[in-house]
């Protein structure tokens, strides 16, 4: 099932912590920073913390800005996002300031914690994920329960660690401040542990007063046919090269982008590119990979509409020639419709010969779109 768009933020010291071991809370952000912190949290429609960030630094969560509260319910939206927390074992702080000021609230946790947390009097829903702590059942909920599309995960670490762990983060934005705290018992941002192979991609990098934002997205396709943050980055890049295709009356506008299996793009093509009036996306991509390429047996091939099966253009269809190629996973966003191939079903050849087919069909309509005058 979908899952919201998961952003999450964090400042650190130059040598990785997230605060001191002192009585109060390390202020790491500028007061620039902070305000900007507050323009993305007044973008988004819910704020996430796990309860040891509740009880260690008793947060507010708010949109301190009026004008941007007001724009968000001139938008149709509520003042604040909602605001949520998560706790295995239910042990929760009534008296916090997270319970008493903004918008509406919400707790996830287990069964027995649910028990402890529904005795509390909390002003806030209280979910229970079963015997254990599920990220994905959370994430589910949060979108088809509470139509939540962006969510903003602020802490703390061992949340941050677990989300990019489990391959659920799309987005880390990090700000780095200027200063050590050298405390070995200081709490990190990010823990031990196997995290998604790659590197991540640098999308910006800004000076904000004396601190860094570094916002990064991962690039490594998931595995089999569990999606991953990339799988969306790619697909969604595949979609903006189907833009680029000359327009036909007789062939659909498609894109495609072959990337290895620790985030390396190998190639990418687009329908009739190059001035082929007859190439079709995946047949441009995989022609700019050598066939001796040791990577493709492990690559993923994004494209945005599902590989052909038969095409009078060429001796070879792109699924056979996905199959020749050795690509044994592809992510699509749109089955081929009965346009022009009555019973198309790539899906159908590339899965009978095990190559593991992932339908993203929260992006069908950008795949589409190109290709309304076809429709």
């Amino acid at each position: 099932m979908p899952h919201p768009y998961v952003l999450l933020s964090a400042a650190v010291s130059l040598d990785g912590y997230l605060d001191d071991t002192g009585p109060d809370r390390l202020l790491l952000s500028s007061p620039a920073d902070f305000d900007r912190v507050d323009e993305v949290r007044a973008s988004v429609d819910a704020i996430l913390i796990g309860a040891g960030t509740i009880r260690a630094d008793n947060p507010r969560l708010l949109v301190n800005s009026e004008a941007r509260r007001a724009a968000r319910v001139a938008a149709g939206k509520p003042p604040y996002p909602l605001k949520v927390t998560v706790s295995g074992s239910g042990d929760l702080d009534p008296s916090a300031n997270f319970w008493h000021t903004g918008g509406e609230k919400l707790v996830f946790t287990t069964d027995k914690g649910a028990e402890r947390a529904g005795s509390l009097g909390l002003t806030a829903d209280v979910v229970s994920l079963g015997p254990e702590l599920d990220w994905h059942r959370l994430l589910e909920h949060l979108h088809e329960e509470r139509g939540v599309d962006r969510l903003m995960v602020e802490g703390g670490g061992r949340v941050h660690t677990q989300l990019l762990q489990q391959g659920l983060a799309d987005e880390l934005q990090l700000v780095l401040a200027p200063l050590f705290v050298g405390t070995q018992d200081a709490p990190r941002l990010f823990g031990p542990g196997t995290y998604q192979a790659g590197r991540l991609r640098l999308v910006e990098s800004r000076r904000i007063e004396d601190v860094v934002l570094m916002r990064y997205e991962p690039t490594a396709p998931g595995t089999g046919l569990h999606p991953s943050p990339a799988d969306r980055h790619w697909l969604s890049l595949a979609c903006e090269l189907a833009t680029r295709c000359p327009p036909s009356r007789t062939a659909f506008s498609v894109g495609a982008v072959v990337v290895a299996a620790d985030g390396t793009e190998l190639a990418r093509g687009h329908s009739r590119e190059a001035g082929d009036p007859v190439v079709h996306a995946e047949e441009a991509a995989l022609a700019k990979i050598g066939p001796a390429e040791p990577r493709l047996a492990t690559a993923t091939m994004y494209t945005s509409l599902e590989p052909c099966t038969r095409r009078a253009s060429r001796p070879f269809p792109c699924a056979r020639l996905i199959l020749d190629a050795g690509v044994r996973r592809v992510v699509t966003a749109w089955r081929e419709p009965d346009t022009f191939v009555a019973g198309a079903d790539g899906t159908g050849l590339l899965t009978g010969a095990g190559v593991d087919v992932v339908v993203l069909g929260e992006y069908e309509g950008r795949a589409k779109a190109p290709n309304r005058h076809l429709l």
